[in-house]
């Protein structure tokens, strides 16, 4: 049997130096433990790196240091370092720090949105637009995510055409692409390609990417049916960096290494050398005191890789 419409080639979105370790509890790593970090995931051939993300410390403090992990990384011509900038403020402060790219992030309910951003849906789509035209006329592309495209932690089941009408409103403003998050890790293939089919009636499949979660041990068979609908493009964090703050002492961010090892074994094209990211997820894992969230990683250093 042939897979003829799993793309030959993915773009992996490495989010752990941002939305991995701002889950991560503990002290907050210096900037130059993070440069470190991020220099070592380009160095495996990861060409898509959210490095930072310019919030209030007060509601993220392990990104208080944002400005300094990007003046002491070592800027590799083909790698796209982005930040996460929900404000005017932030992206002000991710311009000047020489970002390639900045994200902004929508949330499919309003409870969800309350909580994370302290408005409704629509005043914070509303807030976006200034952010996204100054981004584009400085020559900055943004990327849009769209958290609890499944479940909500405080609303339940989410309805497909929300997520649709969010996701389509932030491409009509400039995103070139959007992420659709499991946020909270519940997805099954089948909601999965449920909501997929509601939201790609209004964005292209070639403008979409999968933010997985594993929190229920589903996110792989989650991106092998998004593959197989066309989506080309995924967010994983390296060693599963960041928690499910939803869900006490569950794993969160799909781990790099194990989408990795799964396209590979697809003989899907990923630009990324397994084995170095591995020993990458490992000392990382290390560091941080916590147990390495990676299965492929953690199996193939064990082995000797």
């Amino acid at each position: 049997m042939s897979l003829t419409l799993i793309p030959k080639h993915v773009k992996i979105v490495e989010v752990g130096p941002r939305d991995g370790l701002q889950n991560e509890a503990g002290a907050m790593l210096s900037a130059s433990v993070k440069a470190n970090l991020i220099n070592q995931l380009a160095a495996t051939g990861l060409r898509h790196i959210e490095a930072a993300a310019f919030v209030h410390p007060k509601w993220v403090p392990q990104m208080a240091n944002s400005s300094e992990v990007l003046a002491q990384v070592k800027r590799l011509s083909h790698v796209s370092y982005s930040a996460l900038t929900p404000n005017l403020k932030g992206l002000e402060r991710a311009l000047k720090a020489g970002v390639n790219e900045v994200a902004v992030f929508a949330a499919a309910t309003e409870s969800f949105s309350e909580r994370n951003t302290n408005c409704s849906m629509a005043e914070g789509l509303a807030r976006f637009e200034p952010l996204v035209k100054m981004a584009l006329e400085a020559g900055i592309k943004v990327r849009g995510y769209v958290s609890v495209v499944i479940d909500c932690p405080y609303e339940g089941a989410v309805k497909p055409q929300v997520v649709a009408q969010v996701a389509h409103q932030l491409q009509q403003m400039g995103c070139y692409e959007i992420s659709l998050g499991d946020t909270i890790g519940t997805a099954t293939p089948g909601r999965m390609l449920q909501m997929l089919d509601a939201v790609q009636n209004s964005v292209p499949v070639s403008q979409l990417a999968g933010h997985c979660h594993d929190t229920y041990g589903q996110a792989l068979a989650n991106v092998m049916v998004l593959l197989q609908a066309g989506v080309s493009t995924f967010d994983s964090s390296v060693a599963g960096l960041g928690g499910c703050p939803y869900a006490k002492g569950a794993s969160g961010n799909l781990a790099t290494e194990d989408l990795v090892y799964l396209l590979h074994g697809l003989n899907i094209k990923t630009n990324v050398d397994l084995d170095r990211l591995v020993k990458v997820g490992h000392d990382i894992s290390q560091l941080l005191g916590r147990p390495n969230g990676a299965k492929a990683g953690l199996a193939l250093y064990q082995q000797g890789y």
